[in-house]
């Protein structure tokens, strides 16, 4: 049987909050996530989880257009927009009476508590869900890489990266049905083939500090379950070359 992940960092898009194809919050989406991270609190996994903010506004959109809006002013907008999504989430998991706090790289009090690294192991080692917000605090830096950063400094055993789509392929699934599924890679392979997994920042840092990712699809219902307790489920990088 495979070993269960002590503490991990469940990366989730700001798309994943949404109807697909749609922009806001679908509450429907955000409970259906809540059910999942639950159950896999419930297993005795200490979670953080990484929100972007894309189905609201993403920073790097106003890039390279004639808007008055600056794009460092936009990436700190992109970063509000990952707070609404984890006071959403918040909600939907303490009405599952999970014990929940959400952290922000920014400072905002009242309506939650700043990020600090040492307070945020606290709050795990208390088995609370951390749900972590704005990113890093510093424009020009995606939610993929806070991500990484944030699994590093709180020492999760692996970082997962939740996805549409069953992990990681050799093309675009969606618009090349002879795709093929990847189950392993390592980190040198996703970056001389330039696979979409995450950002190539994100990707560095985790290979730096030999910080596995496990790509997975969370749409289907006990992955994230079955994510921490390191069953068979996507694709898995690491520093390892596959089949070895």
């Amino acid at each position: 049987m495979a070993e269960s992940f002590k503490r991990v960092i469940l990366k989730l898009s700001g798309e994943s909050f949404s109807h697909a194809g749609e922009r806001g919050i679908g509450m429907e989406e955000v409970t259906q996530i809540a059910r999942q991270v639950k159950q896999a609190a419930d297993s005795g996994c200490e979670l953080g989880v990484v929100i972007g903010g894309g189905n609201i506004l993403r920073g790097a959109q106003f890039k390279g257009t004639h808007a008055s809006i600056q794009e460092a002013t936009a990436h700190y907008m992109g970063m509000l927009a990952t707070v609404i999504n984890a006071l959403a989430l918040q909600d939907a998991l303490e009405s599952l009476e999970c014990q929940t706090r959400v952290m922000t790289a920014i400072h905002m009090h009242g309506v939650a508590e700043p990020y600090i690294r040492r307070r945020a192991r606290r709050h795990l080692e208390k088995k609370r869900i951390v749900i972590l917000a704005a990113g890093t605090g510093s424009p020009f830096v995606t939610t993929d890489t806070a991500a990484a950063q944030r699994a590093m400094e709180l020492e999760a055993d692996i970082l997962l990266k939740a996805t549409r789509v069953d992990g990681v392929y050799s093309d675009d699934p969606e618009r090349n049905p002879h795709a093929v599924l990847y189950s392993e890679l390592d980190y040198a392979t996703v970056r001389e083939r330039n696979l979409r997994v995450m950002d190539s920042t994100a990707i560095a840092h985790c290979m730096e500090h030999n910080m596995p990712i496990l790509v997975f699809n969370f749409r289907k219902d006990g992955n994230i379950l079955r994510a921490v307790r390191g069953e068979k489920v996507g694709t898995l990088i690491s520093s390892k070359p596959p089949g070895k």
